[in-house]
């Protein structure tokens, strides 16, 4: 767990740092570095590199191999130090504190600023490495491609995305990132998919997640995996998080990922509330977000 790590970096010495950066550096060419290469990475001497290894092993920040050769990789909870203790360096925050969501292909946290900000650790490639190469186009012309480099991309995507579209786009405030982790805004707010919408709610609220698409589009971007799970319903709106996927409007399938992703919200909205979300055309309200002239979904019924 992530408190765990954090709680360990007190005990940490520059030198574990060191340590853990040249594993990183050599797992560019190799998933498992070689132990006799660790000091050429780490500019540490042989005999430092065998205390450190040890202290990092202790604490779960690195795992050993020895078939074939003894080697190191970081495992993800070295790969968190190093970034925890790239932002408390940055002093982007000073204290790590309960989850706000672990899941699949992210973990998120809350941390103490000088106001509430979410800390989001990218897990990407980690636990299903073969599925992620093949989906994610950022990954598919690279012959040696280790999770940390998968997470640290979506990390970058991410950030790049926030960045671009906040403030126009309701999106949450981008704050830091390093390497695989990006911290932003914490949204006070309920997951759509667990917001039971009162009827006069329903079609606005709809109406609020495609206009939000629409003005990405015209800054600049497609999320591409729009869903109930990636919106928060607030008191002022709603709020589109979750931007790892996002591709730009040139990218030769953005037009396709924008339906798909209309299709997703009226689906999802159809599912929940058929009384009030009936047929759409969505090739045609697609295209009204690519114009930017969507107004009302009442346009577009079917």
């Amino acid at each position: 767990m992530v408190q765990n790590v954090a709680s360990e970096i007190a005990d940490l010495e520059a030198e574990d740092f060191y340590l853990l950066s040249g594993v990183e550096q050599g797992m560019r060419f190799s998933e498992y570095v070689a132990r006799e290469k660790l000091p050429e990475f780490s500019q540490l001497t042989a005999e430092d590199v065998d205390y450190r290894l040890d202290r990092c092993e202790d604490r779960g920040l690195v795992e050993r191999k020895t078939i074939q050769y003894e080697g190191f990789k970081l495992t993800f909870e070295g790969y968190d130090a190093l970034a925890l203790h790239t932002f408390v360096e940055r002093d982007t925050f000073d204290g790590v504190g309960a989850p706000l969501g672990v899941g699949k292909e992210s973990d998120v946290y809350e941390v103490r600023s000088f106001r509430p900000l979410a800390l989001k650790f990218h897990r990407e490639g980690y636990t299903n490495f073969r599925e992620v190469m093949k989906e994610r186009d950022y990954t598919a012309d690279n012959d040696h491609v280790s999770w940390q480099y998968t997470a640290r991309k979506a990390a970058e995507r991410e950030y790049d995305a926030l960045e671009t579209l906040y403030p126009d786009v309701s999106v949450p405030q981008p704050i830091d990132h390093n390497r695989h982790a990006v911290v932003m805004e914490k949204v006070d707010g309920v997951e759509l998919s667990r917001t039971k919408l009162t009827d006069p709610q329903v079609v606005p609220v709809m109406e609020l997640v495609l206009a939000e698409m629409a003005t990405a589009y015209a800054e600049g971007y497609v999320h591409a995996d729009m869903s109930e799970y990636n919106v928060f319903v607030t008191e002022s709106g709603v709020v589109v998080f979750d931007w790892p996927q996002a591709v730009p409007t040139d990218h030769d399938n953005a037009r396709e990922l924008l339906e798909r992703d209309v299709d997703n919200v009226v689906g999802y909205f159809r599912r929940k509330y058929p009384n009030h979300v009936g047929e759409l055309d969505i090739a045609a309200l697609a295209a009204s977000l690519v114009e930017d002239s969507f107004d009302s979904v009442e346009e577009f019924a079917l």
